[in-house]
C-alpha cells in the first residue's frame, strides 16, 4: 500500500467522499465509525473486530451485525460503516479505539479557453516558459466523482507511453465498463454504490453499476485537470476551438462515489477531513471545492491540510442579443441555439396569471401558473430565485408549455450561468430586468426579440469571482483562512457523458467543481518539475504567487454587484500557473505539524494517536492557531497587540527579500524581520509578523504581506478582526 499512496500525487475531491457500501434497515441510517489511522492488521481480524462491535449494539446478535454491516475501511484509515439508530451510534461511540461516528451524509457536486487565459501555453505538454513538464507522465490524479466516460477523445491514450510499472490499482468490471476500458491515460477505475443504495429506495435504477459516468460531472472535471488536446471542442458550435486540460499528460484514477446530485462538523466528524488528513499524513495532495452557496461564511472543506478552491469567471462570456421594438439592445446570458425570426409581444408573466395563483406567483413561472390563452406566441419575463440549473431549464419548459415563444429570466442572484434554453431565452440580473419591465409597461405595445447565444471575449474585466462561490470565514476554526485560491469555473466548456442530458461529447458547467481541477492541473505540474516537494509546499507555491488583480491590473471584484473583492471571496487571489514553478519561498508543512494543530485545537492524546496511529503526544501546543505555518495570517479577536510567527524555506537561489506590507485598515503591520538573507537552496528562516489596533474597525480588515526580490513576489494575506469594546458594559 506504501508504494501505491506515494503512486498517487494528487487527488480531486469534488464532493463527498467515502460514501460507505451498506445494507438495509428500516429505522436506522448509514453511520461512519472513524477509528483513526491504518495500521496493517489483517482484513479478516478487522472485519471479525467490527462485526463484534456491531452485535454489541444487536443483542449479541451475529447475524443482525453482519447484515447491518456495510464495508470497512483499512487502508488510509480504519473504521467501518453500518446501519444504526441514533442509540446504537451513541454506544458505539463510547466503545474503545472509536475517534467519531457520524451520519453518512450526501453532499452537492460543486458544479477551455481558461488555459490560455491563464496564460499556459501548448497542446499535450502544457509548457510554462522556462520549465518543461513532460514528466507529467510518471503523475497520477485521482478524482473522487461520478466515474468518467473513457472513450472521450479527453481521455485517448494515443503516443502515451506505458503505465508506471509501480502502478497497483485496479480497473473494475460492471455494465458497460470492462477491464479493456482503461487504457494508459484512464490507467485505474473502481466503483462504490452499496453506500447510496442502503440509503435511497432500493427499487430505482442506478445509471451503470460500474466506474462509467452516466452524470458527465465526473468526464467533465477530469478532462479539465488533466484531459488530452482535443483539435475542435465546441458546444453545439459555441465556444469552438482546441482544448485541453492542465496536465494533459498526466494519468487519471477514478473513484466513482457519486451517485446522485451545512455548515461543517468537527473535523474527525466529516468524512472528506479524515480521508483528506490520511492522504496528505501519506504525501499526497487533496484538492477540493469551496462549495456554491454563496453567502458569507458559507465555505466548505476547512481543514488546513487541504487546497480549497473559489470559482471565477474567465474573459469569456455566453451571450444573447434581446432587441426591444424601441431599439433598446439589452445583453442576457445563455446557451440557447434557437433565436427569433421576427419580434414578439413581451409582458410580464405575472399578466399571465392563471387560476389561483396570484400575478406575484405567476411572476415566477410555477407549474401550472400561466394562462396559455394570455402567454399564446409571446416572449415572458419571469423571475427565477432558487440556485440550480434545472430550475431555470424548468421555466422555459413551462413558458414553452404555455404557448411562450420565448423567456427573458431575471436571476434575482444575478449569478451569470449560462443555460441551454430549449426556446429563444436570457438571463438578465435584476437591473436589466427592471429596465425591461419598465418598457413593458411604459409601451402601449411592447415587442422584443431574442437572438440566439454567441461566444464573445473580453468584453467584461476578468477574472471575477462568481455569485454563487462560497465565502469565509471559516466557521470551523476561523484562524484558517478559507478559501484558499481562485480559478476558472464560470461556463467552463469540457468532456461531457454521451449517457447524461443531451447526448453531447462536450459540455458547458459551471461550479466550484468546475474551478478545482484547475488547480488540480496545475498541482500536477508543480509535482511533475519538482517531485520532492511536500503537499504543503505545492499549496504555498499555489497561493503565495497568486494575484489580486484582473487582467487589466485592477482590483478584481465579486458578480453581481462588481464590489471590490476580498480575502473571503478569493483566498490568496487568482491562481497564476506561469509563476507556481518559482515561488521563491514557500511556507512548509509536515503531518507532524498538523498533529501539533490538532492539539492546539483541544483534541487530546488519546484521539491524536487514534487518529494518526503512532504514539503522537501533545506535549507541545502552538502558541496560538494563528501560529500554524500556513501561507496566510488570520488574526480573528486582535486587543491591543498580537504577534504571529512564521517560517519560509528558500527553494530559488541565494537572494535578499525584503517585507513590504499593506496593513488592514485601523491597523499598525510591523514586521521583525523585515529582511532575509538566504545563502543556499533549503535554508529556512523565522520571522514574526506584530499587529497593533490603532484605529478600531467593525468587522474584519485586510491586507497583504509580500516578500519581495527584484520581480519575486511571495504574497500572504492578512486577515483582522479586532474584538469587540468592551465599553458601556457593567462590571
Amino acid at each position: 500500500m506504501a508504494s501505491i499512496v506515494r503512486t498517487w500525487v494528487v487527488f480531486s475531491l469534488f464532493l463527498g467522499v467515502f460514501l460507505a457500501e451498506i445494507g438495509i434497515c428500516i429505522s436506522a441510517k448509514v453511520h461512519i465509525v472513524y477509528m483513526g489511522s491504518a495500521t496493517g492488521e489483517d482484513p479478516d481480524g478487522g472485519l471479525n473486530r467490527h462485526h463484534q462491535m456491531l452485535a454489541a449494539v444487536h443483542g449479541g446478535s451475529i447475524e443482525k451485525a453482519q447484515a447491518s454491516h456495510v464495508y470497512s475501511y483499512r487502508h488510509g484509515f480504519r473504521g467501518f460503516a453500518a446501519k444504526l439508530s441514533e442509540d446504537q451510534a451513541s454506544q458505539i461511540a463510547k466503545m474503545p479505539g472509536v475517534i467519531s461516528v457520524f451520519p453518512n451524509t450526501k453532499r452537492r457536486l460543486h458544479t477551455t479557453h481558461s488555459w490560455d487565459f491563464m496564460g499556459l501555453t501548448g497542446v499535450e505538454a502544457t509548457e510554462i516558459p522556462g520549465y518543461s513538464t513532460r514528466n507529467q507522465v510518471d503523475v497520477i490524479v485521482g478524482f473522487i466523482d461520478t466515474g468518467i466516460w473513457p472513450e472521450s477523445p479527453s481521455f485517448s491514450d494515443t503516443d502515451m507511453p506505458p503505465v508506471p510499472a509501480r502502478w497497483k490499482g485496479k480497473c473494475q468490471s460492471g455494465e458497460g465498463f470492462n477491464s479493456s476500458s482503461c487504457n494508459r491515460k484512464v490507467i485505474g477505475a473502481r466503483y462504490y454504490v452499496s453506500g447510496y443504495e442502503a440509503e435511497e429506495d432500493s427499487t430505482l435504477a442506478v445509471s451503470f453499476r460500474s466506474p462509467r459516468d452516466s452524470s458527465g460531472h465526473g468526464s467533465h472535471t477530469a478532462s479539465i485537470a488533466a484531459g488530452r488536446y482535443v483539435a475542435n471542442m465546441n458546444y453545439e458550435g459555441l465556444a469552438a476551438g482546441g482544448a485541453r486540460g492542465g496536465a494533459p499528460m498526466a494519468r487519471i484514477a477514478v473513484y466513482k462515489t457519486c451517485w446522485d446530485s451545512a455548515p461543517q462538523g468537527d473535523y474527525f466528524d466529516d468524512a472528506i477531513s479524515i480521508g483528506s488528513f490520511h492522504a496528505v499524513s501519506h504525501g499526497i495532495l487533496v484538492v477540493s471545492s469551496v462549495g456554491n452557496e454563496g453567502f458569507k461564511g458559507s465555505a466548505t472543506n476547512l481543514a488546513p491540510w487541504m487546497i480549497t478552491v473559489a470559482a471565477s469567471s474567465t474573459d469569456r462570456d455566453f451571450t444573447s442579443d434581446i432587441v426591444m421594438g424601441d431599439g433598446t439592445n439589452f445583453t442576457g446570458v445563455s446557451l440557447s441555439l434557437t433565436g427569433m425570426d421576427a419580434s414578439a409581444r413581451i409582458i410580464s408573466a405575472s399578466e399571465a396569471n392563471a387560476g389561483y395563483f396570484t400575478p406575484y406567483q405567476s411572476s415566477y413561472c410555477l407549474d401550472t401558473s400561466l394562462n396559455g390563452t394570455k402567454a399564446t406566441g409571446k416572449i415572458l419575463v419571469c423571475r427565477h430565485a432558487e440556485g440550480s440549473t434545472e430550475s431555470k431549464l424548468a421555466k422555459a419548459e413551462i413558458v414553452k408549455k404555455a404557448g411562450g415563444v420565448g423567456m427573458i429570466l431575471i436571476d434575482e442572484a444575478d449569478k451569470d450561468v449560462a443555460v441551454p434554453f430549449k426556446i429563444p431565452s436570457a438571463i438578465v440580473g435584476t437591473v436589466t430586468g427592471d429596465n425591461v419591465l419598465s418598457y413593458i409597461n411604459n409601451t402601449s405595445n411592447p415587442t422584443a426579440k431574442i437572438l440566439h447565444a454567441k461566444t464573445v471575449l473580453g468584453s467584461r474585466p476578468a477574472p471575477r469571482v462568481a455569485t454563487f462561490s462560497s465565502k469565509g470565514p471559516n466557521s470551523l476554526t476561523p484562524e484558517i483562512l478559507k478559501p484558499d485560491v481562485t480559478a476558472p469555473g464560470l461556463n467552463i466548456l469540457a468532456a461531457w457523458s454521451p449517457a447524461a442530458v443531451g447526448n453531447m461529447q462536450f459540455n458547458i458547467l459551471s461550479g466550484t467543481s468546475m474551478a478545482c481541477p484547475h488547480i488540480t492541473g496545475i498541482a500536477t505540474l508543480i509535482k511533475a518539475v519538482h517531485p520532492s516537494w511536500s503537499p504543503s509546499a505545492i499549496k504555498s507555491a499555489i497561493m503565495t504567487t497568486a494575484t489580486i488583480l484582473n487582467k487589466k491590473h485592477r482590483p478584481i471584484t465579486v458578480d453581481p454587484g462588481r464590489r471590490r473583492a476580498n480575502a473571503f471571496d478569493y483566498g490568496s487571489g487568482f491562481v497564476n500557473p506561469r509563476r507556481v514553478l518559482e515561488p521563491g519561498l514557500i511556507y512548509d508543512l509536515q503531518p507532524e505539524d498538523y498533529k501539533t494543530y490538532l492539539c492546539s485545537i483541544h483534541y487530546d492524546e488519546k484521539s491524536i494517536r487514534l487518529i494518526t496511529g503512532d504514539k503522537s503526544t501533545c506535549n507541545e501546543t502552538l502558541p496560538t492557531v494563528s501560529d500554524l505555518n500556513y501561507p496566510s495570517i488570520t488574526v480573528t479577536n486582535l486587543k491591543d497587540n498580537f504577534s504571529v510567527k512564521r517560517t519560509v524555506t528558500n527553494v530559488g537561489k541565494p537572494s535578499i527579500y525584503q517585507a513590504i506590507v499593506s496593513a488592514p485598515r485601523g491597523i499598525n503591520v510591523t514586521v521583525v524581520p523585515n529582511q532575509l538573507i538566504f545563502n543556499s537552496y533549503g535554508q529556512k528562516m523565522n520571522f514574526t509578523v506584530h499587529f497593533q489596533v490603532a484605529a478600531p474597525k467593525k468587522g474584519y480588515g485586510f491586507g497583504f504581506l509580500c516578500w519581495k526580490n527584484g520581480k519575486t513576489q511571495v504574497t500572504s494575506p492578512l486577515v483582522v478582526r479586532v474584538r469587540s469594546s468592551e465599553k458601556g458594559l457593567m462590571r
